[in-house]
This record gives C-alpha cells, structure tokens and sequence, in this order.
C-alpha cells in the first residue's frame, strides 16, 4: 500500500489515483531568468523518483511541468539585455533541461511554456468573471477571495490579516484592490512591458493563473497530483486552488505533495542570501552529476536536508562504489548454477526487495530505501567473495539493480573492458593523430582509455599502458 503525507488533509494517505493504472501529476517548474539552484533540484528530483517509483508499481503517468517565462524579474532583465522576452527565456530554459537531463530527471510528457498558453489563461479568467467571483480596477483583473469560503484550506492558515505577497514571489501590485489579500490574474499593460491584445485588454497574465489553465488543459479539472517546493503551499498553491474551483466547482487536486527546504551549512538557501550553489558551479568544481543526485535524494522529500561540501564528497564516494558494485556483478564469472536460483541469493533479493519497497510505499521514505539498497549490495559482495552466484543468481540479482536504478538512477553505466587487441589499436590510432598534429583527437582517445581503466604512459621506447 503507497503512502504520501497529503499537504491538503495534513495527514499520511493512501494513493488511490482516480483512474487508476494511470496518474496525472502536475509540477510547479522553472521561473526561467536565471540558471536554476539546488534548492529548486532538489523538488524537481523528487518528483522525478516519484514519477519513477509509480511506474516501478505499474502505474501509466502522465506529468506535466510548467515553464514560467513571463513575470516581473524575467521583463527586468531582458530589458536590461535589449533582448525580448523568448530570446532571453530560450537561453535560460535551455541551460534549465541541460541541467536536468545532466541530473538523470526523466522528461515529463509534456513541458508548457506559459506564454503559449495565454489564450488558455484569458478563457479561465472569463469563467471566473461569470461566476462573480472577480472585479476590475484600472485596466486589470482580480480574484475576490471573499467570494471563495474554503480559501486556506491547503496552508491551513486563517486569510485575515495574512497579506499578498508573503512568498516573496507574488509581485506588490501596484494596482488598487479592494482588499489586500486579493491576487492579480490580469494584469494591465504597463509602458515598455511586454502585453497581448485580448479580450481582457491589453496586459499580461498573473502568476498563479498560468498554472491552473495549463493543468487543466493538459490534466483535466480534476487530477492526481500537484507537487511543488514548501514554499509554494502559500499563496501560489492557495490561489491555484482558489481560481481553479472557483470556476469548476469541483474538486482541483486530490494529492498536493510538497518537497522541504534545502538547507546549506544549516541555514536556509536563497539567492538573496547569496549562498546557494547551482549545479553547474558544482560540476565546475568537480563533483559528478550521480553524486549530487545521490545527496539531493538521500533525505526523504518531507524532511529538510542539510546540504555541505563534505556531505557531497561523501556521495561522491558511495556512488563510486555502487558503479564498483555493479561493475563486479557484471564481469562475474557464475560458478554453475545453471539449475535456477539458489535459495540464498532468492533470500538476499527478497529481502532486499521487500525493504526497498516497504521503504519506499512510506511517504516516499528514501533514506531507508538506499540503506536497503546498500545492505543488498554488501550481501552480494560477501556471495561473491564465496564464490556462490551461479548463472541464474547473477541474472537475478543484476535485474534487482535495473529495478532499484529504475527508481534512483545514481549507479551509473556499466563500461565493457577492452580486449587487449582493442586497445591496442586505440592506441596506435591516437599515435597517428598525434603525428598528424590533431591533438583533440589525440587526448579525446587518452580521456577514452582513462574512463576504462587503462593508463597511459609515454616513454622514449613508445608508449606503454596498464590496467588501473
């Protein structure tokens, strides 16, 4: 039975999707301005394992992720670059999906840029409107939350007195509301901003409004899932709540999900704070993608993780191991076993399976799932030092890795050795780019041989080379 800790009913449940085997998941994503940071990471490789884990149980997902590529920082800052407003977000976005491709994320099935999605937005704030549950002030439109009586049921926060704003991601409207805790879903056209001409007027969407319209274009009224950071329980997923029911009248989410704070040396990351790190500082720096997966996964999504350098090195080094592990496994010679599997390896792996799933059907809980991941590997380790896996062992205990690196992805591939006629002939290929000066080629073919095992070594008498 899979559990999750629901944000709206503020209680561990039961995953019952509506339509089950499949599950529809939306995914606050990206504000692209700016290169994304491992707090954000962290959230977004939470729901990857989610998706992952849900497929690993047989279910058909269908996740959806938005980009936001229009708000008050990103027309900052491309007016300040002179560029417009999808020259500069292409860059951002592209440098984002780089970086989370680099993190062994998988692609949701769909990526929705907001400002394709306009019309979508306008045809939801026009339910609204029919339904009263909006008004107009100069030129741009708000949602009246005091026509919405259920309005703090996800933060479980009472609305008096609590201001627009409190996220620090809703801009300070400088428009007049008739009360302070209102939000903007269209905003006016502003002098040297980007707008679109529509039937609202001329101006531009809100942020919370972009995500219930393309949720609900993609996902329908009523889904599964919406997962986003802590951050965002309030008000961002408040007044999706509040917008999106307010023109159903049914049932938005079943399940809101959220993913804790990333703490760095214990104190709570942000840019404004000035110490965050994002991914690509840390690959300069050079850590290994795997590892910072590993570490940004190895606390369970409801609890806030610590993140340090040392911390990283530390999974640097597990994950080296594992790919070590598996390396072993890999090139194990069986020793008979042609009969089926022994009943001790049948042990090792259901046990290990059992605690990685027991784990795992936890509220997510994957700390215990990679401790039982660990336990397996140790197991198997001391097997084959025994010399106790046979042909159906070692095909058996390989597929429970596939099925635990479909769910974490952080063992890494498994290279082949070269034959010895293989790499001798790498090696004279490299001797012949050298001579011809095409040096790239040259290191390209050492860098090729490193990553296998085999060191080179240029002496008077020609080049020699052993296994590392």
């Amino acid at each position: 039975m899979f559990k999750l800790y629901n944000t709206l009913t503020n209680k561990v449940e039961e995953f019952q999707p509506l339509n089950p085997p499949e599950v529809r998941m939306y995914v606050c994503g990206p504000t692209v301005y700016d290169f994304a940071h491992i707090g954000n990471f962290r959230t977004f490789l939470f729901a990857d394992l989610l998706r992952r884990y849900l497929k690993y149980r047989g279910c058909h997902v269908h996740h959806v992720m938005n980009i936001t590529d229009v708000d008050d920082k990103i027309i900052r800052r491309a007016v300040e670059e002179k560029k417009t407003l999808r020259d500069y977000t292409d860059i951002y976005l592209r440098y984002f999906l780089e970086d989370f491709d680099a993190l062994g994320a998988e692609r949701p099935e769909e990526l929705l840029r907001a400002t394709d999605h306009i019309d979508e937005m306008v045809e939801l704030i026009e339910r609204l409107r029919a339904s009263v549950h909006t008004y107009e002030s100069e030129g741009s439109t708000y949602f009246r939350i005091s026509t919405f009586p259920h309005y703090g049921k996800l933060s479980h926060l009472k609305v008096e007195g609590n201001m627009a704003g409190a996220s620090g991601r809703v801009d300070s409207d400088e428009y007049t509301k008739e009360d302070v805790r209102d939000f903007v879903l269209w905003k006016a056209a502003k002098e040297g901003e980007p707008f679109w001409e529509t039937r609202l007027g001329a101006g531009r969407p809100g942020w919370h409004i972009e995500c219930s319209a393309m949720s609900m274009k993609s996902l329908g009224e009523s889904f599964d899932l919406h997962l986003g950071g802590i951050d965002l329980v309030f008000p961002h997923h408040e007044n999706e709540i509040a917008q999106s029911e307010g023109a159903t009248g049914q049932p938005f989410v079943r399940y809101w999900v959220h993913a804790e704070f990333l703490m760095v040396n214990g104190e709570k990351m942000s840019k404004s704070r000035g110490n965050y790190h994002t991914f690509r500082s840390l690959v300069a720096e050079g850590f290994q993608p795997r590892a910072i997966r590993y570490l940004l996964l190895s606390a369970p999504h409801h609890k806030q993780l610590n993140f340090t350098l040392d911390g990283l090195r530390g999974a640097e080094s597990t994950v080296v191991r594992l790919n070590d592990f598996r390396q072993r496994l890999t090139e194990l010679v069986p020793t008979g076993g042609e009969n089926g599997i022994t009943s001790g390896i049948a042990t090792i792996i259901e046990r290990a399976r059992g605690s990685f799933e027991v784990a795992l059907d936890d509220d997510l809980n994957t700390a215990e799932a990679l401790a039982a991941i660990h336990d397996f590997a140790r197991e198997t380790n001391g097997a084959m030092a025994r010399n106790e896996i046979g042909a159906a062992d070692k095909a058996a205990l390989l597929h429970l890795v596939e099925r635990f690196d479909a769910v974490f992805n952080i063992f890494g591939e498994t290279v082949t050795e070269l034959l010895d006629s293989e790499i001798q002939s790498l090696i004279d290929e490299r001797q012949a780019a050298r001579k011809a000066r095409n040096f790239a080629r040259s290191d390209e073919i050492r860098d090729l041989l490193l990553s296998r095992g085999i060191l080179l070594e240029d002496t008077k008498e020609g080049v020699r080379w052993r296994r590392r």
